[in-house]
């Protein structure tokens, strides 16, 4: 990994569960429950996982649109939770979110001008209209829409053209870092490429550092540098995407890649699936999480958490099955 750009250490973000005539605290939804990652410079990093994860709640907390309950997240060196309003502001020049909605995200009020320039007014990064139109202009044609249908407004575009309005409106203010947050799930495969294809291009011309959240494995695996599987609100397996795909660690990665269709028709891959529901994120069970829906669960992984801990060179895991005191990891003797 390159210099981190980002780093995120121990992040939690749980949501007061309210009751009673006085609304008193009963309890917590435990959404984001100690993650921590670093993203190098000029770097894709995916994060993967069920709905209901906390992926998503990860990406909104690390620009602050939602407020963290815990945790430290420095980016450039700067201690963003320490940031005040106006400088999160400032900071939010270098970090942006590209949103998984491009029906939703974009307001249906505001022509396609009025959204991309709206970054640039709150910034003050054009003085004049004439300016702004030209970087409005520009900033469609590097996302492949034509600046002529500018003054059209959302409902007149398809979903694939929406999704690249969204992704110039994040680039309006030229940042370093964008959160995607699952940017193609809502949108039909044949135009899921061409999407991914101009972020790619977007990331090299740019430089830019893509936080990548999806569901879908397959996905994560053509863009992503380095992929962390999130099983509710906690970071299972951390790895180089071509080491995840090849020999995954954890029982949880193992069943979601096994669910991941496979293009030869002769090639032969055993479904693992999963028994039971994810567990409410208000009560997570006791030891390990993920233990009540794992094949290969242990007496010990009903009463004690397993530690994050680093099994090859860049491989993480945290798995009873990899402790040292039983025996070193799996992969070893296998």
């Amino acid at each position: 990994m390159s210099e981190p750009l980002l780093e995120v250490q121990d992040l939690k973000k749980w949501f007061p569960i309210r009751r009673g005539i006085f609304s008193r605290t009963v309890g917590n939804v435990r959404a984001v429950d100690g993650v921590s990652f670093a993203v190098g410079a000029g770097e894709t990093f995916g994060l993967v996982g069920e709905s209901g994860c906390g992926k998503s709640t990860t990406g909104r907390t690390l620009l602050r649109l939602i407020e963290p309950t815990g945790g430290k997240i420095t980016f450039e060196g700067r201690d963003v939770r320490k940031l005040s309003r106006t400088q999160m502001r400032a900071m939010r020049r270098q970090m942006q979110i590209v949103f998984q909605d491009p029906y939703g995200s974009l307001n249906p009020r505001y022509t396609v001008r009025q959204a991309i320039e709206e970054p640039l007014l709150i910034h003050g990064l054009a003085s004049s209209s004439a300016e702004r139109e030209r970087r409005v202009a520009e900033l469609m044609d590097t996302v492949g829409l034509s600046p002529s249908r500018m003054n059209r407004y959302p409902h007149e575009f398809s979903g694939g053209q929406r999704q690249r309005i969204g992704i110039a409106r994040a680039l309006a203010v030229s940042p370093k870092l964008i959160v995607a947050d699952e940017p193609v799930s809502a949108l039909d495969v044949s135009v899921q490429s061409q999407v991914l294809n101009l972020m790619d291009d977007l990331q090299k011309q740019l430089n830019l550092t893509y936080i990548f959240i999806a569901h879908d494995l397959s996905v994560v695996k053509h863009i992503s540098d380095r992929i962390g599987v999130m099983y509710l609100g906690k970071m299972v397996e951390l790895a180089e995407a071509d080491d995840l795909y090849a020999e995954p660690l954890h029982p949880y990665t193992q069943a979601l890649l096994s669910a991941v269709p496979v293009p030869d028709p002769d090639a032969k891959r055993d479904r693992i699936i999963l028994q039971g529901d994810l567990p409410s994120p208000a009560n997570p069970p006791q030891g390990c999480y993920f233990h009540p829906r794992c094949k290969d669960a242990m007496d010990v992984c009903r009463v004690k958490a397993p530690e994050w801990r680093e099994v090859k060179p860049g491989h993480h895991v945290a798995c009873h099955l990899y402790d040292e005191e039983r025996g070193g990891s799996t992969w070893q003797t296998s």
